[in-house]
């Protein structure tokens, strides 16, 4: 059967504002996390097949928005979650824990600063002694913050811009792979803006363009170990991040080839499909799911 639809075809997303790093709780329609859109503009509930059983998933970002979906489809396919937030996304998260142990399975909550390297040591020992054990690693969590030319981007923006975009990828995947075995899984959120080059948002794309880099090359690293390390590169989303980082006008053009963002639970069914057995064969490639762009790589 066939939920209200979050947004028809051809309808811009909703102008709305909020203050970074944003909350799903005030998102305005709030996305439907545990459902994919259907031909007819509603939605139905995503039906799980086991794919994940007995498995442990770190996620970053899973608070909210793709990280949420993913913690909650995670679920569905019987792994528990222990997800990392900042501190400010609290009722978020909480919203996220209720929701993933409504579906029969565990999720254990780490607000933490991802920036400071003790702290992502400290978040992977923590999902250790809790969890016993990581099968799938999600990078996940972002930072962005529209610039129209570089001219005006401020030199701090830039290097906070890295330190959560793409230092906490290198020290995560660093301290869980000496704990992961052959089967297990990393993997690691890009961006469109890696192939398009979006230039009002300079700091971001280049950090989702050393994303793509990061995982080919630790991919090579780990294959020969029974390791796979993929990336999803989603399009327009509707997640916290948008009304809280981006422009009214940014917000009315925020649509894709097919005539809507993407749910963050249509991209979160790529990470099932990375995560799961089904991928067998798949490593160092990166996953398109941007709503119909074609891009080189």
């Amino acid at each position: 059967m066939s939920d209200k639809p979050q947004f028809e075809q051809g309808h811009s997303v909703p102008v709305q504002h909020q203050q970074a790093p944003g909350l799903e709780s005030k998102l305005d329609p709030k996305p439907q996390p545990d459902h994919l859109p259907t031909p007819d503009g509603g939605s139905q509930l995503y039906k799980a097949a086991g794919k994940l059983e007995g498995k442990r998933a770190l996620i970053t970002g899973g608070d909210s928005g793709i990280g949420r979906s993913i913690a909650i489809l995670f679920s569905m396919e019987g792994a528990d979650s222990f997800i990392a937030y900042l501190p400010q996304e609290e009722e978020d998260a909480q919203q996220t824990k209720k929701l993933v142990e409504e579906k029969g399975r565990k999720c254990y909550l780490h607000p933490t600063d991802l920036t400071d390297r003790g702290n992502c040591k400290k978040l992977v020992e923590d999902a250790l002694q809790k969890m016993g054990g990581i099968d799938i690693l999600i990078n996940n969590a972002a930072y962005q913050m529209m610039v129209e030319d570089i001219k005006d981007l401020d030199e701090d923006q830039w290097i906070y811009t890295f330190n959560v975009n793409i230092h906490p990828y290198f020290y995560l995947a660093k301290y869980c792979l000496p704990h992961m075995k052959a089967g297990s899984t990393i993997i690691n959120n890009a961006s469109i803006n890696a192939y398009i080059g979006r230039p009002d948002l300079l700091d971001y794309t280049s950090t989702k363009g050393a994303i793509v880099s990061f995982t080919r090359g630790l991919h090579n690293q780990y294959i020969s170990k029974g390791i796979r390390v993929n990336a999803v590169a989603p399009g327009p989303v509707w997640t916290p991040l948008i009304p809280s980082t981006m422009t009214d006008d940014a917000m009315k053009q925020f649509t894709s080839p097919m005539g809507r963002p993407s749910q963050p639970s249509e991209i979160a069914a790529c990470f099932v499909f990375l995560a799961s057995a089904d991928s067998s064969s798949v490593s160092g490639q990166t996953i398109h799911a941007n709503g119909g762009v074609v891009v080189n790589g």
